[in-house]
């Protein structure tokens, strides 16, 4: 794993265990960025690269679980690693099922903090690859006419083309040439490609 791989961030209002975990981290040859409390954090964007956070959940003025909360409100989706030398089974709950990764108790071995940084970085890799690749669907949707989108929508309903035809009442010779279409505008093979892509981007809800 190269520098340009993944990033690491953590947020910890001390700076000798800011200045230790930078070291840590820098040790695998992560990318890694220390803030001393949430704000700053908050102010810095997130990259486009996996990514990661380590969080002391005691921070002056805005806490860990404050951070947490505010990330969730923003759309913001990281990994979240949470430390502490302080911390309560609440605490933790709290922490957990409001998404958090991990919340590793200090003192620790270096190993599992390693070991959680990179179960946290393979996590959000996997999720901008299905992140990047419903972006991708979402423009082939997009291309389609309104009517394309209503056959598409009853193609992968289940429908045959004889009762789309009575449904949008059109010849069923239409419905087989708009088939096509959203066939080739979304790249399908198979009717089964076209379920696989309608899930993935969530295309029954609403286009766009």
């Amino acid at each position: 794993m190269t520098p340009l791989d993944a990033t690491v961030f953590v947020v910890d209002d001390d700076p000798l265990v800011r200045d230790a975990l930078k070291s840590l981290i820098k040790s695998v040859e992560l990318n890694v960025h220390t803030f001393p409390s949430a704000r700053e954090f908050l102010d810095h964007d997130l990259p486009h690269e996996p990514c990661c956070l380590i969080l002391d959940i005691r921070l002056p003025l805005l806490s860990g679980l404050d951070l947490q909360d505010e990330l969730a409100k923003r759309n913001l989706t990281i990994p979240v690693i949470f430390i502490t030398g302080h911390g309560t089974v609440p605490l933790s709950v709290r922490a957990m099922k409001a998404g958090a990764m991990d919340f590793i108790q200090k003192p620790f071995e270096d190993q599992d903090l390693l070991d959680a940084i990179y179960r946290g970085i393979e996590q959000d890799r996997q999720a901008k690859l299905v992140q990047a690749e419903t972006r991708k669907i979402k423009r082939r949707l997009k291309s389609l006419t309104p009517r394309e989108y209503e056959v598409f929508a009853l193609v992968v309903a289940g429908m045959l083309n004889k009762q789309i035809a009575f449904d949008l009442e059109m010849s069923e010779h239409t419905v087989k040439t708009h088939r096509a279409r959203v066939m080739k505008k979304m790249q399908a093979e198979s009717l089964a490609d076209l379920v696989r892509l309608s899930e993935k981007s969530d295309m029954l809800t609403q286009k766009g």
